[in-house]
């Protein structure tokens, strides 16, 4: 399966917390078959959470490229195909990111791996 993984759940990643994730949610992720993607918004998210103080890194900042090449995730740029499905149809939420990670699933043939229980529901999440 094809997955997008959804900002909170490539940081329990990376800082080695998949024991706090859903179990469902830890079976995706540690499935051999899948592929795991990452949206260039959510390291925008990232970088904005972390400027404002709100986010820690284990790993520097300047540092995140190089380990989510070493982990084989790959990064999904945004482009106007994705701007657009932003609001067709209408938004199953209000955050913008979570949004443009719903229409690059939508627009990519993607899955998004999340434990955010307004998303639980919506289509284009993963189900183990």
């Amino acid at each position: 399966m094809r997955l997008l993984l959804d900002t909170h759940v490539l940081l329990a990643l990376i800082e080695d917390r998949l024991v706090g994730l859903p179990a469902p949610v830890e079976d995706l992720l540690k499935d051999p078959d899948s592929e795991h993607h990452l949206s260039a918004a959510s390291l925008w998210e990232i970088a904005i959470k972390s400027r404002l103080g709100k986010l820690r890194l284990t790993p520097r900042l300047s540092l995140l490229p190089e380990l989510l090449d070493g982990l084989g995730i790959r990064i999904v740029a945004i482009n106007e195909h994705h701007a657009l499905a932003t609001v067709e149809p209408e938004p199953a939420t209000r955050d913008p990111f979570d949004r443009m990670l719903l229409a690059q699933c939508q627009v990519e043939g993607l899955r998004l791996v999340t434990v955010d229980r307004a998303l639980a529901s919506h289509p284009m999440v993963a189900k183990a």
